[in-house]
């Protein structure tokens, strides 16, 4: 059974929403889409550092659409594992565990890998947002698009818009 590697922010979790939520509730401002396209999350939100260090801002954020449905399905047909660079807001662990038992119950505690450095996954495939993470990897690679890397050739890696995209490519 081949091994999968799913990052969680910008893939299951719809962080880009989560940013803009904290940004309309801090600045009483709505950040257009187009204005983050292109754009590191630090960047195009001045505050992303204090959002993410925020109590309840992992725990809060909304699923991306239809990732629930596939992830159980690839979970039956692959050995999944849930791959976070947690270690990067520590605070951020508990959430992030919680957040997964709640929305993906079928994911055991043994499937959740929370680390401070990607480089050390061995895998076959790897499910991420970050070019840093997927640059290093051995295995087949996705690139999960994101206003930050939307404009930027996906090079060696495939690219998928979305989760429906993803099952047609993982699941055919």
């Amino acid at each position: 059974m081949k091994r999968i590697a799913v990052d969680m922010d910008g893939v299951l979790a719809d962080v880009y929403s989560q940013f803009d939520r904290y940004y309309t509730e801090e600045t009483g401002k709505v950040m257009k889409h187009e204005d983050t396209i292109g754009r590191p999350e630090g960047e195009a939100f001045p505050n992303a550092l204090d959002y993410v260090n925020s109590p309840g801002f992992f725990r809060s954020a909304p699923l991306m659409a239809h990732g629930q449905r596939v992830l159980e399905k690839i979970n039956q047909q692959y050995q999944l594992f849930i791959v976070s660079a947690a270690m990067e807001f520590p605070n951020s662990l508990g959430e992030k565990q919680a957040w997964l038992n709640e929305h993906f119950p079928f994911i055991t505690w043994r499937q959740m890998v929370f680390c401070g450095s990607k480089d050390i996954i061995k895998a076959d495939i790897m499910v991420d947002d970050h070019f840093r993470n997927l640059d290093v990897f051995t295995g087949t690679t996705y690139l999960f698009t994101q206003p930050h890397n939307q404009l930027r050739d996906p090079g060696i890696h495939t690219r998928v818009d979305d989760w429906l995209q993803l099952e047609k490519l993982l699941l055919s």
